[in-house]
């Protein structure tokens, strides 16, 4: 955690990645107009809050600003991709669409490093944050596999189509199973969240929808553990091509 405007400026400023940025509600002075030229140049949004929330994550001078820094370092998927080809490996790919609770970004992260998969991709907006508990949850693998975060998420969908890569939808809206795309194709799977699930733009440019079989009376699986199933049956048919 940093707080104070200059010492928030000088993270920004010395490419520092802010996992999140809190501003007080209504602050004014020089000092925070250069602050915002800074958010606007670096394009990282802030979000204004009562000083009260303030004065609950710190008891220092804060200024009317806390930012926390990211335990780790965001990745671009555009660079990527090029560099799974060059090494004549066929791109897995994870995007996880709205993932908010830390604990399932992080028990997603260490099922996707185990596995292999090359990059998860989260949105700027609306994800959970890399903090230490979703550190803690991935057992560290979040310090191993990439992760690309992007503003527009389906834009960066539509960049991986155009790179080669089909988009496997898991999603409940369809008749088709898990085990009908062919993984051993170029891809890129993504999940959504429990209560909203994948939005409806990722849904319509997909190349395959495919849901997981649910032969009990409760309906849904955690994401966590709907991902380990997807991804592993991606795993199982590109392991029986090279046996």
């Amino acid at each position: 955690m940093v707080f104070g405007i200059r010492a928030v400026m000088e993270a920004i400023t010395s490419g520092k990645e802010i996992e999140a940025l809190y501003v007080q509600r209504g602050l004014g002075g020089d000092l925070w107009y250069e602050l915002r030229t800074l958010l606007t140049e670096y394009q990282i949004q802030a979000q204004q809050v009562p000083v009260e929330k303030l004065n609950r994550l710190t008891m220092k001078n804060h200024q009317g600003a806390v930012a926390f820094i990211s335990p780790i370092t965001y990745q671009k998927v555009e660079d990527i991709i090029p560099q799974i080809f060059e090494k004549g490996e066929t791109p897995l790919i994870l995007i996880l669409d709205s993932i908010t609770d830390v604990r399932n970004m992080g028990a997603i992260a260490r099922t996707a490093e185990c596995a292999g998969v090359h990059a998860i991709v989260i949105p700027s907006k609306g994800s959970a944050q890399i903090n230490p508990d979703a550190i803690k949850t991935s057992a560290g693998a979040l310090y191993k596999i990439p992760v690309c975060r992007h503003d527009n998420i389906v834009q960066t969908a539509k960049f991986l189509q155009e790179s080669g890569l089909q988009l496997v939808c898991c999603t409940e809206k369809t008749n088709d199973y898990i085990y009908k795309p062919d993984y051993n194709m170029p891809t890129a799977i993504i999940m959504g969240s429990e209560d909203e699930g994948i939005r409806n733009e990722l849904i319509r440019i997909s190349d395959h929808l495919a849901k997981i079989p649910m032969l009990g009376e409760i309906e849904s699986l955690n994401v966590s553990v709907s991902a380990g199933v997807i991804i592993y049956e991606a795993i199982r048919q590109r392991q029986k091509i090279r046996d």
